[in-house]
Parts: structure tokens; C-alpha cells; sequence
């Protein structure tokens, strides 16, 4: 696996986990945090290499110049990266995995280009003023229309849930790049459906309300909120969503970048 391949995952999902670093970017009042050594020269050559694999993966989500997006933090003012000296931090998370995040085995020149032009995107930052910066639309747009029309019919399997005519109707109108993103992605706040099943009587389909090992509480169609004993009913959940989250382990690369710009195209 390339080094940019698992940092499109690590950027959007390890050091999205970083305590306060999308914040951080959003408040002036508080200091950006500082490496914890000083600032490194690398080779034109190195950070060539950085830059490209950044712009071409990791801008997804953290912008063309690492300044963050809606969808990602800004790694200039990540505490992750300022405590990392030579991949020492960085390193460890991808060889070893983080939360939902699987390990990866990545060759040291591979993860030495893009962690130096992380930190010299960091230095940079650090020698200006201002707040965090956005994401162009236009860095998003970096795949094959016809190639992300075919993955969302196919491999994607996303046609099986949405449709271009029905509910993704002008989609990119509605959503500026990373939110589209961000909702393809992770599309917080999808309803999910619970049937529930008492030992007599009819089942009852509904909106899920809440849901623990002990009670289970639904909204059925009348409007009528309904709450049950999970040990009393037998309870069926329908949550199409969670299709978004089989999927993160399984994109490549072009998959992502081929489907973003067709969701773009949805014009």
C-alpha cells in the first residue's frame, strides 16, 4: 500500500481523534501548539514528493495545504504533529493502527516525504497569522467521472440505497465538497429503522429513539412514541448507513477520488 493511501485513512480518521484539534484551528484565543523541536530543513526533493502524495490523497480532507477542511482537521495546529519528531508519533499510529483505524506496513522513505512536508507546512503556518484555511471544491475533482459512475453502480454498491434521480438530485448543489464528503463518508444523523416484535401481538416498524442492552424506544409512523424490554420483544434494526462504514476499509485510493468527483458532477 502506498504512503498516500494510508494517509488519506490516517488523515481523516487517527488524527481526526487528536483531543481538540478541529477545534483548536476555529479559536484564535488559543495557541497553536508548538513542535517539541525546532524546525527542520528537508530536501526541495523530499518535500516534492510530500506535497504530491498530499495534494493528490490527504487534501481530501486537510486541504491543499494541510490548513484543515470541514471534514478534517488542520494539521498545522494538531498536537499530534507538533509532539512528532521524524515520525516518532505519527509512525507508530499507522505501523500499529488506532481505533478504527487497521495497521499498515509503510517503507521509511515512504512515510519520511510526506511527514516532512507535513512539518514544513507546520513551520509555515506557524511564521504567519490567521485562522484555518478551507478546501476548494476544485481539490476534490481529481477523479474519473465515468470511472466513479461505474463504482457507484457497481463495486460501491451505492445504487442499491440511492439513486442520481431520486434522493442525490442536484447533490452537489446542496453540499460543498468536503460536506459531500464528509456525508459519504460519515453520514451522521441517518435514520434507523426498528421492527419490534412482542411475544403476542403484532410487530411495530418505527424511527429508532433510543437503544440499550435493557430498553429499546421507537417512534412509529403515527407519531407515537412506543418503548419496550429488550428482553420481552425481539428487535430487527435496519441501518442502511452503516453500509458507509463497511466501506472505509475497503476503498482504494482511486475508488474515493473517482467517486467524489462523479458525486460532484450531480449538478
Amino acid at each position: 500500500m502506498s504512503y498516500s493511501s494510508v494517509f488519506l485513512r490516517l488523515g481523516c480518521l487517527a488524527l481526526a481523534l487528536v483531543p481538540a484539534a478541529p477545534f483548536v484551528a476555529a479559536q484564535a484565543d488559543i495557541p497553536v501548539p508548538k513542535s517539541v523541536a525546532p524546525a527542520k530543513q528537508y530536501s526541495a526533493a523530499v518535500l516534492s514528493a510530500g506535497q504530491s502524495a498530499f495534494l493528490q490523497n490527504c487534501a481530501f480532507c486537510h486541504g491543499k495545504d494541510t490548513g484543515g477542511g470541514e471534514s478534517g482537521p488542520d494539521l498545522t495546529r494538531s498536537k499530534l504533529v507538533a509532539d512528532d519528531v521524524d515520525g516518532s508519533k505519527i509512525g507508530p499510529v499507522i505501523r500499529n493502527g488506532q481505533g478504527i483505524m487497521p495497521k499498515f506496513a509503510v517503507a521509511e522513505s515512504e512515510l519520511a516525504a510526506l511527514v516532512a512536508f507535513i512539518h514544513d507546512q507546520k513551520r509555515i503556518a506557524e511564521s504567519q497569522t490567521g485562522g484555518r484555511k478551507g478546501v476548494e471544491t476544485a481539490d476534490l475533482k481529481t477523479g474519473d467521472v465515468a470511472k466513479g459512475k461505474a463504482y457507484f453502480n457497481g463495486a460501491g454498491t451505492c445504487s442499491k440505497c440511492h439513486s442520481v434521480t431520486g434522493d442525490l438530485a442536484g447533490i452537489a448543489k446542496k453540499y460543498a465538497g468536503l460536506q459531500l464528503m464528509q456525508r459519504t463518508l460519515y453520514p451522521r444523523g441517518a435514520k434507523v429503522k426498528l421492527t419490534v416484535t412482542p411475544a403476542t401481538g403484532e410487530a411495530i416498524t418505527g424511527d429508532r429513539v433510543f437503544q440499550d442492552e435493557f430498553t429499546v424506544a421507537l417512534k412509529d409512523p403515527t407519531g407515537r412514541f412506543r418503548s419496550f424490554s429488550t428482553s420481552k420483544v425481539k428487535i430487527k434494526v435496519d441501518a442502511p448507513a452503516e453500509a458507509h462504514v463497511e466501506l472505509l476499509p475497503k476503498y482504494s485510493d482511486d475508488d474515493l477520488h473517482d467517486l467524489m468527483t462523479y458525486l460532484l458532477s450531480l449538478q
